[in-house]
């Protein structure tokens, strides 16, 4: 990996352990997991090839599975990808910086249909290297692909710069909501989820 992520460089060493521990205590507790799955479920055609951008535990990308898509979660944290694995049965699990991605290099050369990247994943990449995150997930959508990008408007990367990479990236940009559950987006929300697409050649 060119450069450590701010998953790495901005939290401690017990960070993903506690974040292993706290979706297996939701999904314990019976917590509604599953809205950005069902998101995209609607988006695609039924079993669709989804790609989970910074799949982290693999809550999203086993939700999408059990709808019958295929589906690759990758991540840059092995330890969220082991308790990926571990949890979850079904979807492919990858280690991969998303800034580098070459899914062809890891025999999964057949584009996506739609990539979903949620959890705030475009605010814990490397500081500078969002447009190439970007970029290289749109390089695995096929043309017409959608991508479906979800954070906090409060973490460090303005909206405006996340529309000038995702431009950049060849991805135009078809609707913005506030939330997950397609809440409308204002000004002042604290979320944003966008859906972009790859234009069709």
């Amino acid at each position: 990996m060119a450069k450590p992520t701010r998953w790495v460089t901005d939290t401690g060493p017990e960070h993903s352990q506690w974040y292993i521990d706290r979706f297996r205590r939701l999904a314990a507790e019976g917590a509604d997991l599953a809205g950005e799955a069902r998101l995209i479920d609607a988006l695609v055609a039924p079993g669709s090839r989804v790609l989970d951008a910074g799949c982290g535990t693999g809550r999203v990308a086993a939700a999408l599975a059990l709808r019958g898509h295929t589906v690759v979660g990758v991540d840059a944290d092995p330890m969220l990808i082991e308790a990926a694995g571990a949890t979850y049965p079904g979807p492919r699990w990858l280690v991969a910086d998303l800034a580098e991605l070459d899914l062809a290099a890891a025999d999964e050369p057949e584009p996506f249909d739609a990539a979903v990247v949620a959890g705030n994943v475009m605010t814990f990449v490397a500081a500078g290297t969002e447009a190439d995150v970007l970029r290289r997930v749109a390089a695995h959508l096929r043309p017409d692909g959608i991508v479906a990008v979800g954070f906090g408007t409060d973490r460090g990367y303005p909206l405006s710069a996340f529309d000038e990479d995702s431009a950049a990236a060849g991805l135009r940009r078809e609707h913005r909501f506030a939330t997950w559950d397609l809440r409308p987006w204002r000004e002042e929300s604290d979320f944003a989820v966008t859906l972009l697409r790859r234009p069709a050649e």
